[in-house]
């Protein structure tokens, strides 16, 4: 089995993850890895060789025993003992030789990842799918909801990546935050916003730049277009519970101009107007690791994205089914 091929190999859903072996190493297999992943215990590793989930750069399966000098890497199949499960499932909306485009839920994350792998989007659309080399075109945070563009061939993955390094892509959120004048600003929309946005100091936040930390020259790195488009009454079909102490909420319509991780988070928290549901910003509420509250999901929805096929000349515009609710 060549190399190439054995990149394409499924266990349960789930394709090979690769990690590079040091040149003229002498450890063996099981004491190489252990002391790569030193989070994952020895019997685990050793459960994985014995069930065959261990493998050499062209896919032949290894012994924990093995030496690994001329080995330039090793492919094993990850896995999360004790993976909670999702109570939702992800819809199909578009499938063709080329593309599919998924309907995401909350919570779920698009990629393997912390404590979810077999639940993650992409592996359960490899397991229905029986589509090996299915690779996600773009990202949204796993608490965000909406659509998901996937590639179905690795030749193809690159001139659809390229959409989005070009910004030939047009992607629209909703979201609902308190309404308008709930911020400390002044606020007047339609609005655009830009910031230099950093990695926080816990690492699973993003934040922006004061004005005087920003070097000369790099003015921004985040841009997002904003507009109030609705306020929500106990009229509105979406509001579940509505109060006398429920804060006056409304409907917001964003535009990315870039793709900042947590970029729309950020800045609608910077505007003074945090998004319903959003567990790290302002404030952390959980651990980046707790389990989630399925009560109180972030309202922040994907629901739009259109671009021209690069491979077909066809104009696509895809929409999300879903709609924001909350208590």
């Amino acid at each position: 089995m060549s190399s190439s091929n054995a990149s394409k190999l499924l266990v349960n859903g789930v394709s090979p993850s690769k990690v590079g072996v040091p040149a003229n190493t002498q450890l063996r297999a099981i004491d190489f890895l252990c002391a790569r992943f030193p989070a994952i215990q020895r019997e685990a590793w050793l459960k994985r060789f014995d069930e065959g989930r261990v493998l050499n750069a062209i896919g032949q399966r290894i012994e924990p025993t093995q030496r690994l000098l001329g080995e330039s890497h090793l492919l094993y199949f990850r896995e999360v003992t004790d993976e909670p499960t999702l109570p939702f499932k992800a819809q199909i909306i578009f499938q063709d030789a080329h593309l599919v485009v998924a309907d995401k839920p909350h919570f779920m994350p698009v990629t393997p990842g912390g404590q979810y792998v077999q639940q993650s989007l992409l592996v359960q659309l490899k397991q229905q799918l029986n589509l090996s080399e299915l690779s996600p075109i773009h990202r949204i945070d796993r608490e965000t909801a909406g659509l998901v563009m996937f590639s179905v061939r690795a030749q193809d993955r690159d001139a659809y990546q390229a959409l989005f390094r070009l910004r030939q892509v047009e992607k629209t959120y909703e979201a609902i935050a308190g309404v308008p004048e709930s911020s400390p600003l002044r606020l007047e929309f339609p609005l655009t916003h830009k910031s230099m946005m950093v990695e926080d100091a816990q690492f699973f936040r993003m934040c922006e730049l004061a004005t005087d930390e920003i070097q000369e020259g790099e003015p921004f790195n985040s841009e997002t277009w904003i507009d109030c488009v609705e306020r929500l009454d106990g009229r509105d079909s979406a509001m579940q519970t509505i109060t006398p102490s429920t804060p006056a909420l409304a409907r917001y319509v964003l535009k990315p101009i870039t793709g900042q991780r947590h970029q729309l988070r950020v800045h609608m928290n910077a505007l003074g107007l945090p998004l319903v549901g959003d567990q790290f910003y302002p404030v952390v509420k959980r651990a980046a690791d707790e389990l989630d509250d399925f009560s109180s999901p972030l309202q922040l929805l994907a629901k739009t994205i259109a671009f021209k096929d690069p491979l077909t000349g066809v104009t696509r515009r895809f929409e999300s089914r879903r709609v924001l609710k909350f208590n």
